[in-house]
């Protein structure tokens, strides 16, 4: 089975993620923003076995730290989907503007599509390319934990910003609509910031995409 464990990273407090496969308790970083000690806590007190790095998008706060945890652990990292690419060949700026530690520009080792999976020891993950608050943003979800990892796509209550270069409103909108609600109500989120919710939640209260 799937297990997570939620680490609020950098001054923007975004959710990294440490996710898992239970029986070969081989893990996955989701989003390193930054404050890596923290996320070696979580694999030290799991006994977890780091094996590869995933991004849903490039934003420095989700993937400032990429490059040095790839470097420091040799590990392959996967996402975001290609679009992205401009993202990342600005961390150096985006860290600057910021005003987070230094971060390197990185190639991801698998660049993601919509359809694509992502295997994490024994666990399978889908892959589903939201495009909106950056081009190349995807969301990972795991059918048997009823789990999706949404990045800024969407929040408890809110939405991603799409006032950053090459975000689109309606774009957004569309993505939460047709990829993350056909998945089902009962599935329980991950933000990038912010507390879980659920999509059924969303679908009731959330005021920009809840059902008319």
């Amino acid at each position: 089975m799937l297990q997570y464990k939620i680490v609020p990273v950098t001054q923007f407090q975004q959710n990294c993620s440490v996710i898992w496969c239970d029986k070969t308790r081989q893990a996955a970083v989701v989003d390193p923003g930054g404050d890596l000690p923290k996320i070696e806590e979580v694999l030290k007190a799991n006994d977890l076995t780091l094996e590869k790095i995933l991004l849903t998008h490039a934003h420095i706060d989700h993937a400032g730290a990429t490059a040095d945890l790839a470097e420091q652990r040799e590990l392959p990292i996967e996402g975001p989907e290609w679009e992205d690419k401009f993202w990342i060949d600005a961390l150096p700026q985006q860290s600057a503007m910021f005003g987070f530690p230094q971060a390197k520009p990185f190639t991801p080792d698998r660049w993601l599509k919509d359809g694509d999976t992502v295997t994490v020891g024994e666990e399978t993950l889908e892959v589903y390319h939201c495009p909106g608050h950056t081009p190349g943003h995807v969301v990972f979800f795991h059918p048997g934990a009823k789990l999706a990892l949404v990045g800024d796509v969407l929040f408890n209550g809110s939405i991603g910003r799409t006032d950053f270069p090459r975000g689109d409103y309606d774009t957004l909108i569309h993505s939460i609509r047709s990829k993350l609600w056909p998945l089902g109500d009962d599935v329980s989120f991950v933000p990038g910031h912010g507390p879980m919710s659920t999509f059924g939640q969303e679908r009731r209260s959330n005021p920009f995409v809840k059902d008319l």
